[in-house]
């Protein structure tokens, strides 16, 4: 959690300095014939839990980060359809507890998130951007910890690497400054076992810059 809020605090004082260079071709991007695409960067914080059937997978929330880059391109001439696609490394999982014991699943993802977005331009810098779409994801770390035997074990065992689902949410841009809120619904399941199954939950937070 420390990590997470430092490297928040570290791009929330980052990115005015950013926006100060920003040009009058980036500010106005939506509504100009000749911008097609932007680049961005996001950082921010998952609270992500796993849903099943099966109390060994059925969990609380846990916090995890999320860093990576989205490119985003016009849809359409004729109205402000985008579509936005992206890398990140995304931090899910969840934590409870078996026969009293406290468990944490720590799952590292590595997504790729796909949206098409809506852009309603509020003031000439200002802009709200719904969006709908969903992502894939490939687990590349995954550990089971059990603090009262201070035992750890791959997540894996249990778990397919495989993720995916629906992703929706809403976007605020000001100049380059960009933060976004939304909710990953894992459709996927992710458990091997042949009885119970288990899909992954997470609100998550970004904040940004788009250039």
């Amino acid at each position: 959690m420390r990590r997470i809020i430092t490297c928040i605090m570290v791009i929330a004082f980052t990115i005015p300095s950013f926006a100060q260079y920003e040009t009058n071709k980036s500010r106005s991007r939506y509504n100009r014939d000749d911008t097609e695409r932007y680049y961005g960067l996001r950082l921010g914080m998952n609270i992500a839990s796993t849903s099943s059937e099966s109390t060994e997978f059925d969990t609380n929330p846990r916090t995890g980060l999320v860093i990576g880059f989205a490119y985003g391109m016009q849809l359409s001439r004729n109205m402000p359809l985008w579509l936005e696609v992206g890398l990140q490394y995304s931090e899910k999982g969840g934590k409870t507890h078996l026969n009293d014991d406290k468990v944490t699943y720590r799952l590292g993802y590595l997504q790729a998130p796909i949206v098409a977005k809506y852009v309603f331009n509020i003031d000439d810098d200002l802009y709200i951007q719904p969006f709908f779409g969903g992502y894939l994801s490939l687990g590349i770390t995954g550990k089971m910890k059990n603090y009262a035997t201070r035992e750890s074990e791959s997540v894996f065992d249990n778990m397919k690497r495989f993720d995916g689902g629906l992703r929706g949410g809403c976007g605020l841009e000001y100049k380059m400054m960009y933060v976004e809120l939304g909710y990953d619904l894992g459709l996927a399941n992710i458990s091997k076992d042949d009885f119970d199954s288990a899909h992954t939950r997470c609100l998550f937070v970004n904040l940004g810059i788009n250039f």
